[in-house]
């Protein structure tokens, strides 16, 4: 997912955010609802936002479903741009540059 910081703000590129589908997969309805919880704001067709507090909870939640291998890498990864200063420590672990 496609994701920049700005001041002490994490933003996920609204195209790259996960859809809910009524009737969809459990896993992926489940992954949306994850995200979409802890997100400071998750509007449709704008970035999605999170707060420096839940960059931990943020990285064990990608972490957990990356691991269950029910979601590509791609979904579950979070790819900064080249400009991007760093990554922040927490965040390493789930994150790569694009």
């Amino acid at each position: 997912m496609r994701a920049k910081i700005e001041d002490m703000v994490l933003y996920l590129h609204k195209e790259d955010v996960p859809e809910f589908k009524k009737g969809g997969s459990v896993v992926r309805n489940s992954y949306f609802w994850a995200l979409r919880s802890i997100a400071g704001q998750a509007y449709r067709n704008r970035d999605w936002e999170y707060e420096s507090e839940v960059w931990i909870a943020l990285s064990r939640m990608l972490l957990s479903f990356s691991e269950s291998r029910y979601l590509g890498l791609s979904e579950t990864i979070l790819e900064f741009p080249r400009s991007q200063e760093q990554i922040p420590d927490v965040l390493r672990s789930v994150s790569t540059w694009e």
